[in-house]
């Protein structure tokens, strides 16, 4: 009897045991199939390994193109864009925001100073994801093709802490910034106690300790390893809290919170600014050209339709290269906690980071489009560094 009790307690192991190995089947097929995409080793006579190329992809992806399934080919497209995208994008997007700090810093594009510490907060998050994320995670997986010199760096972990950090900084100055400019345009009670210098040194100061101290979990989830294939999981977690619900529902609150109440709070404040501004300036407008019939332009007016352009830019552009990223890091999570509802190929998650690093270094385009006088400080500064060094140096 007890050894009849044995064997089912064996059995009811074995089969949790072969419900996980099946979830972790569906789950590695795409990169089974994926041989090529994911480097591909072959072994030469010293019996060392050696990844295949960007050349050599190339090949195969012409060669074994037509045979594939068209998620394959989407996937194996996109692994080969970003041997050119990742690099080019470190490039332009490490100067832009380099250069966006120091002309924001100046305070001379005809902001306010508030609005100028929240634009210049913004800018240097995203110059910390790009250096934490982009440089330092995506580009190494993919042109470094032997890995296992990222096992002799114990840092995963503290890697995690400080990118995870400076995302959450990254996505929630842009929700301060959003609540900012609906408290100056719609609550002119509030205006002048919140939208002041000081109230915008102490939230971001705010906002930046409580993403520090909410990802410290991370050191504790994750080991010290680096995970080759660069999930949403970049290293290796422990095996006892892979599948442990309550470190699971920690991680998918995680997700749920950055960007996910971030997408929320973002669209609720542009609907109530938005609904503001159309009663306000109808009133205005109705005003205006009763006292004055030759002239029907209102410098007010022209004031609120450029902050509300630079506010919806900001605000749309951040949900739209966000959206995707989200959708997949959280049905990574269901999936690991046994409820995976939608089937999400390997493409939608390599799309999800291109179009999430992307939105780094969109910001600097928006301030060149919307306002002239970034617009001129930044031909200064990228034709006549010097000029513009040595002039400010005089002026200060």
């Amino acid at each position: 009897m007890y050894w009849n009790l044995a064997m089912m307690d064996w059995n009811n192991t074995t089969l949790d045991l072969n419900l996980r190995t099946n979830e972790w089947n569906v789950t590695t097929t795409d990169w089974n199939v994926l041989s090529m995409v994911e480097n591909v080793r072959t072994v030469d006579g010293n019996g060392k390994t050696l990844g295949r190329g960007f050349i050599e992809m190339l090949n195969s992806l012409s060669a074994t193109f037509d045979r594939k399934p068209l998620k394959i080919r989407i996937l194996m497209v996109l692994r080969i864009v970003q041997f050119i995208y990742y690099p080019i994008l470190a490039i332009v997007a490490v100067p832009a925001n380099v250069i966006t700090i120091v002309i924001l810093s100046q305070e001379k594009c005809g902001l306010s100073r508030c609005v100028s510490h929240y634009l210049v907060a913004m800018a240097i998050a995203d110059l910390l994801v790009i250096i934490f994320e982009l440089i330092l995670r995506h580009i190494p997986f993919v042109y470094l093709e032997e890995h296992h010199f990222l096992e002799g760096i114990p840092v995963c972990n503290i890697h995690a802490v400080l990118l995870y950090a400076a995302t959450d900084c990254s996505v929630w100055f842009t929700v301060t910034f959003t609540f900012d400019r609906f408290v100056a345009i719609c609550c002119p009670n509030l205006r002048s106690k919140y939208c002041k210098v000081k109230t915008t040194a102490m939230v971001l100061a705010t906002v930046t300790g409580l993403s520090c101290v909410k990802n410290i979990f991370w050191y504790f989830l994750f080991t010290h390893r680096y995970y080759i294939r660069s999930r949403p999981w970049f290293c290796w977690v422990k095996n006892e809290l892979k599948f442990s619900p309550v470190w699971g529902a920690i991680e998918f609150c995680h997700y749920v919170l950055t960007p996910g109440v971030a997408f929320i709070l973002i669209l609720l404040f542009n609907v109530l600014t938005v609904r503001h501004i159309a009663v306000t300036s109808r009133s205005r407008r109705r005003l205006h050209q009763q006292s004055n019939r030759k002239s029907a332009k209102d410098p007010v007016l022209k004031s609120r339709k450029n902050s509300i352009i630079l506010l919806f830019l900001i605000s749309g552009n951040f949900i739209l290269l966000w959206s995707v990223s989200m959708v997949y890091s959280i049905n990574w999570r269901m999936k690991h906690l046994g409820y995976e509802s939608v089937y999400l190929p390997l493409f939608v998650m390599d799309l999800g980071y291109m179009l999430q690093m992307l939105s780094c270094c969109t910001n600097t385009v928006i301030y060149v489009i919307t306002h002239p006088k970034f617009r001129e400080h930044w031909k200064n500064i990228v034709h006549y560094p010097f000029r513009f060094s040595n002039r400010h140096t005089t002026h200060e």
